[in-house]
C-alpha cells in the first residue's frame, strides 16, 4: 500500500501498465557546420506541427475543443519568436548542436513558468517541456511507445504523464493513473479529472515497486494505491466504489438547486476561470457566476500585448455565458512570478514585495486602460464586476477608480455603452487591507479574500518552499480572525458583499467554517462546486455560526481543524 496526492477522485480496480518512457539524453556539443543543424531544427519544428495538428484533431474529436486547444498552445510555443530564434541563436553564435540549442532554451522557459508561485501558471511548465520533448525526439529519431490502442482496460502507471501522452491514449481502455511526481495542478491531473478517472499522483517510486500486469487499485479518495489486494481488501473496495458512485448521483441531482442552508442562509457559488473555455465546466457543475477571472491568461498566451479589441471579445464571451450571475473581471495581477516578454522588468530582490498586480497597473496606465476600456464594453452582456488585486489601502482604490472614471468619460465621448453602475471591488490579500476592510469599504462595492497570499503575507511563509511550507495554514487562528473581521465589515453595509477566491473556498473542510463566518460567495475550480454545495444545503447556518464562534476562541490551526473535523461528523456532513 502506497499513499500520494489525491488528483481526481474514484476508484478503480484494474491491471497495471508501466509506461516507461525512452528518456531524451542530450551532452553539450559543438558543430562546425551550423546550417545543417538550423536544418535539422527547422525540419523537427515542422515535423512537430504536423504531429500536433495530428492530436489536436484526435483530442477534439474525443475530449471536445477546450482540450484540443492546449496543442494549438503547443503549436505557439513552436511559432514563438523567442522560442525559434533563441535557439537558432545558441546554434549561430554559440556553435552548439540542434538538439542541445532546443535542450537550452526549452529548459530556460521551463524555469520561468515553473517557479511561478501561481499553481495555474506553474502548470504550463509541463506543456513547454513536452513541446521542447518532441522537438528532440523529432531531431533524435526517437519514438515513445503507443498507448493508442490497447487491448484490455488498465491503470496507466508511469513516472509522470504529458499532455501529448494523455492526448494519444485510448481512452474507453485508460481506467486511472498512478505516478512518480506530480500535484493537484499537474497536466496529469486536470486530465484525470476531465476523463473522470481516479488518479493518484506523486507516489515516489511507483514504476519501481509495480510490474504490467500487476491487478491494482488506485483509490482517488483516500490518496492510496493497492498492488495485488487479497480478496478480502478486493471486496472492501468494491463496497467503497458503489458508495461513491451513488453519492455522485446525489451531487448530480443537487446541479439545478440553489446553495441554501437548512435554515434558509443562500449563498453563492461561483467558479474561478482563466479563459472563456473553462465557463463551460462552471455551468456544468452547478456554478452561477464567476467569482475569480484570471485575465492575465489573456497575456500570457499572445506574444504581444493583447489589443483591447481581443480583450473585449474575451470578456463578453464569458459574460454571455452567465446572463444572469456574476462576472468578476480581475485586473492585470502580473508580477513577482509572473512576467510578460514583451513588457520588460527590472529584477526585484523581494517581486513579492515589489512591482506587480496593480502597482504595475499604476506605472503601466496606458496597459491599465486598455483593460479597463475593455471591461467596461463588455459590461453591456451581463453583469461584471471589476476588482482590482493586490490593494494595501484606500489611497490605491481611489487612484484605480480614478483611472476607471477617466476610461468611462472617453467612453462618453466616444459614444460606447457600457453599463454605468458596473460594480467595483477589491481582493483582500494583504493584511494591511483586511485589517482597513471598514475604511476600504468606503470606496467599493465588494471584497473578496484571495487566502492564498494573504495567508503567505500574514506569515511570512513561501508555500512554494518545501522548508518552510508547514507553515503555511488557513486555519491560523490570524487568518480566520482576519477573514472575520473582513466579513464584519460587510454586514454592517447595504448591498455589499464578501467573497473567497483562494483556495480555501473550495476545500469542504472548511465550508462550514467559512459559511459560519458570515462569507457569503465561495469561489473555486468547477469541479468543487457540487460537493460544497451539497455541505451547504445539509448544514443550519446558526449550527455554522456557533461552529466559527468556537473555532474563533481556539489558539492553533490543528485544534481549529480536529473541531471542525468532529463537528462535522456530529452533523453528518460527510466529506
Amino acid at each position: 500500500m502506497k499513499e500520494g496526492i489525491i488528483a481526481s477522485p474514484g476508484i478503480v480496480i484494474a491491471k497495471a501498465l508501466v509506461y516507461e518512457k525512452i528518456l531524451v539524453a542530450v551532452d553539450k556539443n559543438k558543430v562546425e557546420d551550423t546550417a545543417a543543424e538550423l536544418i535539422k531544427f527547422q525540419n523537427a519544428v515542422k515535423k512537430s506541427h504536423e504531429q500536433l495538428e495530428s492530436i489536436r484533431v484526435k483530442a477534439v474529436s474525443e475530449l471536445g475543443e477546450e482540450e484540443g486547444k492546449i496543442f494549438e498552445a503547443h503549436a505557439m510555443v513552436l511559432d514563438d519568436p523567442e522560442f525559434v530564434e533563441g535557439v537558432e541563436a545558441e546554434i549561430n553564435d554559440n556553435n552548439l548542436g540542434a538538439d542541445y540549442a532546443v535542450k537550452i532554451v526549452t529548459d530556460r522557459f521551463y524555469d520561468i513558468f515553473d517557479q511561478m508561485d501561481d499553481p495555474y501558471f506553474s502548470a504550463r511548465a509541463a506543456d513547454i517541456k513536452d513541446v521542447g520533448t518532441r522537438v528532440l525526439q523529432n531531431i533524435l529519431g526517437i519514438v515513445q511507445a503507443d498507448l493508442s490502442s490497447l487491448d484490455e482496460d488498465v491503470i496507466i502507471i508511469a513516472d509522470d504523464l504529458t499532455p501529448s501522452d494523455t492526448a494519444q491514449m485510448d481512452k474507453k481502455r485508460v481506467k486511472g493513473f498512478a505516478t512518480n511526481i506530480g500535484s493537484r495542478t499537474s497536466h496529469t491531473a486536470i486530465m484525470a479529472r476531465s476523463l473522470e478517472i481516479p488518479a493518484v499522483l506523486g507516489l515516489g517510486n511507483v514504476t519501481e515497486t509495480v510490474k504490467t500486469g500487476d491487478m491494482m487499485v488506485v483509490d482517488g479518495l483516500s490518496g492510496k494505491v493497492c498492488v495485488n489486494p487479497t480478496n478480502e481488501q478486493l471486496e472492501s473496495y468494491e463496497n467503497e466504489k458503489l458508495k461513491y458512485l451513488n453519492y455522485l448521483k446525489e451531487l448530480e441531482e443537487l446541479k439545478d438547486l440553489d446553495a441554501v442552508t437548512l435554515d434558509g442562509r443562500k449563498v453563492e457559488l461561483v467558479g474561478n476561470i482563466g479563459e472563456p473555455n473553462d465557463v463551460a465546466g462552471v455551468l456544468k457543475n452547478g456554478g452561477v457566476g464567476v467569482g475569480l477571472y484570471r485575465t492575465e491568461f489573456l497575456y500570457m498566451n499572445s506574444d504581444v500585448m493583447p489589443s483591447e479589441e481581443k480583450q473585449f471579445a474575451a470578456y463578453r464571451s464569458v459574460l454571455e455565458g452567465f446572463p444572469k450571475g456574476p462576472v468578476i473581471i480581475r485586473t492585470l495581477d502580473i508580477g513577482g512570478d509572473k512576467k510578460l516578454p514583451y513588457l520588460p522588468m527590472d529584477d526585484e530582490l523581494n517581486p513579492f514585495l515589489g512591482l506587480r498586480a496593480i502597482r504595475l497597473c499604476f506605472k503601466e496606465v496606458g496597459l491599465f486602460k486598455i483593460q479597463l476600456r475593455a471591461i467596461l464594453r463588455a459590461s453591456v452582456y451581463g453583469h461584471a464586476h471589476i476588482m482590482f488585486p493586490m490593494i494595501s489601502s484606500i489611497t490605491e482604490v481611489r487612484q484605480a477608480k480614478a483611472i476607471l472614471q477617466d476610461c468611462m468619460k472617453e467612453l462618453d465621448e466616444e459614444q460606447l455603452p457600457y453599463d454605468k453602475d458596473v460594480k467595483v471591488g477589491v481582493m483582500i490579500e494583504i493584511p494591511s487591507a483586511a485589517i482597513a476592510a471598514d475604511i476600504i469599504s468606503k470606496e467599493v462595492d465588494f471584497f473578496s479574500i484571495g487566502t492564498n497570499d494573504l495567508c503567505q503575507y500574514t506569515l511570512a511563509v513561501d508555500r512554494m518552499n518545501q522548508e518552510v511550507s508547514y507553515l503555511y495554514d488557513p486555519f491560523n487562528p490570524a487568518i480566520l480572525r482576519l477573514i472575520k473581521q473582513v466579513t464584519a465589515t460587510s454586514d454592517k453595509k447595504d448591498n455589499f458583499f464578501t467573497g473567497m477566491c483562494g483556495e480555501m473556498a473550495g476545500d469542504p473542510l472548511a465550508a462550514v467554517l467559512l459559511l459560519g463566518l458570515g462569507l457569503y460567495e465561495f469561489s473555486m475550480s468547477a469541479l468543487s462546486i457540487p460537493q460544497i454545495k451539497k455541505i451547504i444545503r445539509n448544514v443550519r447556518y446558526e449550527d455554522a455560526k456557533n461552529i466559527a464562534d468556537a473555532a474563533l476562541n481556539m489558539e492553533t490551526g490543528e485544534e481549529i481543524m480536529d473541531f471542525v473535523q468532529e463537528s462535522m461528523k456530529k452533523l453528518n456532513l460527510n466529506i
